[in-house]
């Protein structure tokens, strides 16, 4: 009997690559990969990006802390501009990190010393040691976003201190954890709220404005000890421990999602896109970008070796479409790896490269050369500069310089604050023709910050005293200007409080004069010390009203 005779099979074509999605594409754009070896091959372990400030200056660097040095990068050349190598010879550099305006590097390290830094001359502005500072290894300090010179350290002796960058003691102590605390973060938009994740597998959220003590105000344990700790907003925080990431609602006091995509633990969390997008990277090589509303893994990236830090670099000031324009990704080899995105005029210069290398390799150059002269003439323009491409390095870099700007000269109490002339600086605002009240809370600002305020008002006359007094008679009352005058008026009072005897008895007019200002100031305070009384009743009786 002859076999049933089967129909052929059809041939089916093999699938074709399946479509990029929106994201895929716009990480796809992260090209031009900088490979960059670390001074004796240590581990990345920090890339930290300064708070984007609204107003203000914006520093367009990023710190990379590595072995004994943290490196200083621009955001907008991906070139060293600086190296701060100031720490002991074994000790290790931890936590790097820029404030806002550029001027100060912050850093911790294995031997408990928390360091501040001056970028500009690389000089030790502050060090934080001995028995009212950490005992054991810092290995994470942060800048306070909203305050200048407030500033946050956390360590392996188990505690977390908040600083003011003028004094050597610190301002708050949390010691509730059992454990190292690895990673800390402020919280955007929340004064004095800190949030800390330690190895003993829990978050804890403190309020800095209560005495330091081991009562947390919310705390969220976790499977795993805690690696990286960072804000999504005001109210939700993003924890690694282990190989998950957990979403952390601050307002329902529980977690909202757990990540799961990596196989191997995870030690740094970045945002992205303008905070909606969460990245993460872990020793497992990968760094997965994953949709802050759905949680889903959208893209990523594959790497040699296991990864130890990442950042979402995206230079200048904050804008309500702030681009990404680097990914940097730390590898334990030593390695730092840019990814930059090509975007506007760039983007086509890179096209334009890549055709006429397409035109090159199909021994069509001449033609293409020719269609393009012929494209300039027809746009009126009369060549392009080839030969002035980038090159070297930037052969695979089209990231435009600034042209230097003409600048503005300087004033003449600028340039004596600049000489370290503090007193004459002050006679030379308060004795202009016109008197610029900005130009004098900046100055008044700068020489707090450097700590000359006490120089710049000592050994000073009546005559000049009465300028000053009256300034601060004017601004006294002013809540934007109070915490400024009121340290102003400490000084003067610590300094010249026994002379104004001595005025009193005198026949000195001008003397007699700073007394009567002084009588003044002293009533318009009392005064502003009713208002705030009486606002402060007011407010007591609204409180029982409410709760009626």
């Amino acid at each position: 009997m002859a076999a049933e005779v089967q129909t052929l099979p059809l041939l089916r074509a093999a699938p074709g690559p399946a479509p990029l999605t929106a994201d895929q594409a716009y990480w796809k754009t992260f090209k031009n990969q900088l490979l960059l070896p670390s001074p004796h091959n240590s581990g990345v372990t920090s890339i930290t990006v300064p708070d984007h400030n609204p107003t203000g200056a914006q520093a367009d660097t990023f710190a990379v802390t590595s072995g004994g040095r943290v490196q200083i990068y621009n955001a907008k050349t991906r070139k060293l501009v600086k190296t701060i190598s100031r720490f002991g010879v074994d000790d290790t550099a931890r936590s790097g990190v820029l404030r806002r305006d550029g001027r100060i590097l912050l850093a911790g390290g294995d031997s408990g010393v928390v360091q501040a830094f001056d970028t500009g001359s690389r000089a030790i502005l502050r060090q934080w040691r001995g028995e009212h500072a950490h005992k054991q290894a810092v290995h994470v300090v942060r800048w306070n976003p909203s305050i200048l010179t407030d500033l946050m350290s956390a360590s392996d002796d188990r505690t977390v201190r908040v600083w003011d960058l003028t004094d050597d003691v610190a301002k708050w102590t949390g010691s509730g954890h059992e454990d190292y605390v690895r990673s800390a973060c402020y919280l955007p938009g929340q004064d004095g709220m800190v949030a800390t994740g330690s190895y003993d597998q829990t978050v804890r959220l403190w309020d800095t404005r209560q005495p330091g003590n081991d009562r947390p105000a919310l705390s969220f344990k976790h499977a795993a000890p805690v690696e990286d700790l960072i804000p999504l907003n005001s109210s939700m925080l993003a924890s690694a421990a282990g190989n998950e990431v957990t979403i952390l609602d601050l307002i329902a006091g529980k977690a909202n999602h757990i990540i799961r995509s990596h196989q191997k633990t995870v030690t740094s969390l970045s945002t992205g896109q303008n905070n909606s997008r969460l990245l993460s990277g872990g020793l497992d090589g990968h760094v997965k970008i994953h949709n802050t509303t759905s949680w889903e893994v959208v893209a990523g990236y594959k790497y040699p070796s296991p990864i130890l830090s990442l950042a979402v670099v995206s230079p200048g000031p904050q804008m309500i479409d702030r681009e990404d324009r680097h990914l940097a990704v730390g590898l334990q080899t030593g390695l730092l790896s840019i990814r930059t995105r090509l975007a506007g005029a760039e983007k086509v210069k890179a096209r334009e490269k890549t055709k006429r290398m397409d035109a090159l390799i199909a021994g069509e150059g001449d033609a293409y050369e020719r269609t393009q002269k012929k494209k300039d003439l027809r746009q009126g323009i009369r060549a392009r500069d080839r030969g002035k491409d980038f090159r070297g390095e930037g052969a695979d870099i089209i990231i435009t310089g600034n042209e230097r700007t003409r600048t503005k000269p300087l004033r003449p109490w600028q340039r004596s604050l600049r000489s370290g002339k503090y007193a004459l600086a002050l006679d030379e605002v308060l004795a202009g023709q016109s008197f610029s009240n900005e130009d004098m809370l900046t100055l008044v600002t700068a020489l707090r910050h450097r700590s000359a305020l006490r120089t710049a008002l000592s050994n000073r006359s009546p005559e000049n005293l009465v300028p000053l007094l009256k300034w601060i008679l004017r601004y006294i009352n002013h809540a934007r200007h109070v915490n400024l005058t009121y340290d102003v008026v400490l000084l003067l009072l610590d300094l010249y409080g026994e002379r104004m005897e001595e005025w009193l008895a005198s026949d000195d007019d001008t003397g007699k004069k700073v007394l009567f200002l002084v009588k003044r100031l002293a009533r318009r305070v009392r005064k502003g010390a009713d208002y705030a009384s009486q606002a402060h009743g007011t407010l007591g009786m609204i409180g029982l009203m409410e709760v009626g």
